[in-house]
């Protein structure tokens, strides 16, 4: 039986376990990521890369050791980097003389299922494939449902670190389901056991989008956890990607992008690669649906929310939102992140304040 790795990103982990099984091989988890995890990226990956593929060479590496014979990674392309990922990571292990086996699934269909025959040893019917992909997709979404509603509960609670405690509990929960009914009791049982901490005198809450890199939006250790910081300061944490948005988008075509490109055009009228143009149409959005403000977070060196970092200010200024732009790299320290994160939140706190006095 092949031994199977993929990187961590967010809980992916979970979802891409299920499926190997199901497909028949054996999945090689990575450890979960730590800072042993980075400093090994960092080791081995050009200096100026993306911080995720650092991350993820070093998930590549302690796989490698646990007995990984072959990777699982997604291909890309345009502008951002992500398309050249596997290619970089490939020659960085042959030259460390781990010449594993890596296959790159680019995001359309007919590579999808080519892939995923390979996997399966040749034989996939689209019947056995159809089943499999149902069951993975009702794990994604029903985590990223459960995640939205710790979003909403995390600041309305007076014991924020319990909702992040019964969050982390329906995750192993939702790990160990074996089919779409469980997942959905999972789902339906967490949904109140999350809502059960909901208290009903913290209504004062803050609303903030969380804009950017899908890696930097998803993976909480290289974000340094900030939706949970947020939640503590009192802020509900609006954000649209989530896996299953990221899989309706960019390989079923589900979404219908035209939203916010139209409100980023005034600002930035083209694809530039990455979520870049996403970054500025949902920040525009947010400031009109009534937000109070909008963080930004992406790695150090990302050329699309470099671009997007650039035109923020003008948009915080012409549609009256607040905007705070996180860059991340390994050298990202926690307390920096959580005095600009505390002063930001001041400052939004301050001015919506003001606005009820004036109303």
């Amino acid at each position: 039986m092949k031994k199977i790795t993929f990187p961590h990103m967010g809980y992916m982990n979970i979802s891409v376990k299920s499926f190997l099984n199901e497909m028949g091989v054996e999945p090689i988890e990575p450890p979960p990521i730590t800072k042993k995890t980075m400093d090994l990226g960092v080791q081995y990956a050009p200096e100026f890369a993306c911080l995720p593929l650092k991350v993820n060479l070093g998930n590549y590496l302690e796989a490698i050791d646990k007995g990984a014979e072959c990777i699982l990674m997604a291909g890309g392309c345009g502008p951002c980097r992500f398309g050249y990922y596997a290619e970089v990571q490939r020659e960085i292990l042959h030259d460390l003389k781990k010449d594993i086996e890596m296959i790159v699934i680019e995001p359309n269909i007919l590579s999808i299922y080519q892939s995923f025959k390979y996997l399966a040893g040749g034989h996939l019917s689209l019947s056995r494939l159809y089943r499999i992909l149902k069951y993975v997709m009702a794990k994604i979404r029903a985590i990223d449902k459960l995640e939205k509603i710790a979003q909403y509960v995390r600041p309305r609670s007076s014991k924020p670190e319990e909702v992040n405690s019964r969050f982390r509990y329906l995750i192993k929960k939702m790990e160990d389901a074996a089919s779409v009914e469980s997942i959905e009791k999972v789902k339906k049982e967490g949904e109140e056991y999350l809502q059960e901490l909901i208290d009903s005198n913290h209504d004062q809450v803050l609303h903030v989008g969380i804009v950017g890199e899908i890696y930097l939006l998803l993976e909480p250790f290289v974000n340094l956890y900030i939706e949970e910081k947020l939640g503590l300061m009192g802020v509900q944490v609006h954000r649209e990607i989530f896996l299953s948005h990221w899989i309706d988008d960019h390989v079923l075509h589900r979404i219908d992008r035209s939203c916010y490109k139209k409100a980023a055009a005034p600002y930035l009228n083209v694809m530039i690669g990455g979520h870049g143009q996403e970054t500025i149409g949902r920040t525009v959005l947010y400031a009109r649906e009534g937000l109070d403000g909008v963080i930004q977070v992406a790695p150090f060196t990302c050329m699309p929310e470099i671009v997007a970092e650039n035109i923020l200010p003008v948009v915080s200024k012409k549609e009256n939102i607040p905007v705070l732009s996180l860059f991340f790299d390994e050298h990202s320290g926690e307390a920096g992140v959580v005095t600009r994160l505390e002063a930001f939140i001041d400052l939004i706190r301050r001015k919506s304040e003001r606005r009820v006095v004036q109303l």
